[in-house]
């Protein structure tokens, strides 16, 4: 036997898809260092109550909440995943790629992460004399107290100032009428291209994850089609497709089943958790995936823990006799 045989380790045993995909996931949440409400040790705390085994936190455009979030998942117990959300404009859409497992040390990221956030103060004071020019006046100054991290304000924040001030019942139904494309308070902004969102996200030493593919107001055909983003998505270095998601319906989580498989994409889930008020689907709550799906997380270290912690729990033919027994 040679000295490399001797010390050549063996390979591990493959993690079943079965196994994977038992566990109960969220890999794509906000807190309130990007559009959600909650501090991230408060997310990562309202995860584990509800059962979540593996949590990443996937801020918009955001790594600052990571430490805190990952502080508390240590002291709880709970397996976590840093992430990231980072907006991108293709063909006039805006589009979410999420990023699992990067480093939150990374300098090339947080200085593409800043340089996305740069244009939020402009596009906002915009967003603020387009609604005043319809009657809503003073909307920035409303918008910025539900702003948590100066760094950072979105159109969420712009919708709870406008659900507090009655011009909608709740923030999906102010989004409707007053922040989508064609609305008075919408203002295109151009984000990051979609290799270079990408291109942080790997470089960083993480999996790129397209968001909720079925969100996209995408042509059905053509050079700007939805099929046309997933295979530039893919072509550009992107490993998964979120199946599940809040915003998908059962026939959306069928259609981006199929195309994690067509694709070669992994597939992933997540609750797109922002609020316990707003969010359509709480922490912990989102279906599982298929077992003849693979799953993104599949061969991470912390499902394996996982899977062998759960081996070592589940009692033995020793154990099953004894209890027979008695």
């Amino acid at each position: 036997m040679s000295q490399a045989s001797a010390h050549r380790q063996p390979a591990a045993t493959p993690i079943a898809a079965t196994e994977a995909v038992a566990l109960n996931v969220d890999l794509h949440c906000h807190s309130l260092w990007s559009d959600g409400t909650l501090a991230p040790a408060t997310v990562v705390e309202r995860a584990w109550e509800r059962g979540v085994q593996l949590l990443a936190l996937t801020d918009h455009d955001e790594i600052g909440g990571l430490a805190e979030a990952a502080g508390r998942a240590r002291e709880l117990g709970l397996a976590f995943i840093p992430g990231v959300e980072i907006s991108v404009t293709w063909a006039r859409e805006t589009i979410h790629v999420v990023g699992l497992r990067v480093d939150p040390l990374d300098e090339k990221l947080s200085a593409g992460l800043a340089r996305i956030r740069a244009g939020r103060d402009a596009r906002a004071r915009q967003m603020s004399d387009q609604l005043a020019a319809v009657g809503i006046p003073d909307a920035l100054e409303g918008a910025s107290r539900y702003v948590r991290n100066p760094g950072l304000i979105s159109r969420s924040h712009f919708a709870r100032y406008l659900v507090e001030a009655g011009f909608g019942a709740n923030v999906q139904q102010v989004f409707d009428r007053y922040l989508l494309r064609g609305r008075p308070g919408y203002v295109a902004q151009h984000w990051a291209d979609l290799d270079e969102a990408i291109d942080l996200i790997v470089s960083a030493g993480g999996v790129a994850v397209l968001a909720h593919p079925g969100r996209y107001r995408l042509d059905d055909k053509g050079e700007t089609s939805l099929w046309a983003l997933v295979e530039a998505f893919r072509d550009a270095g992107g490993r998964g497709i979120e199946v599940i998601s809040s915003s998908h319906r059962p026939a959306d989580r069928a259609k981006f089943a199929r195309w994690s498989s067509e694709f070669g994409l992994a597939a992933s889930l997540g609750s797109d958790f922002h609020d316990p008020k707003e969010s359509r689907v709480d922490l912990g709550t989102s279906p599982r995936l298929s077992a003849s799906l693979e799953p993104v997380w599949r061969d991470w270290p912390e499902t394996r823990a996982l899977v062998e912690a759960a081996h070592l729990a589940s009692p033995g033919p020793a154990d099953l006799a004894g209890q027979e027994e008695g």
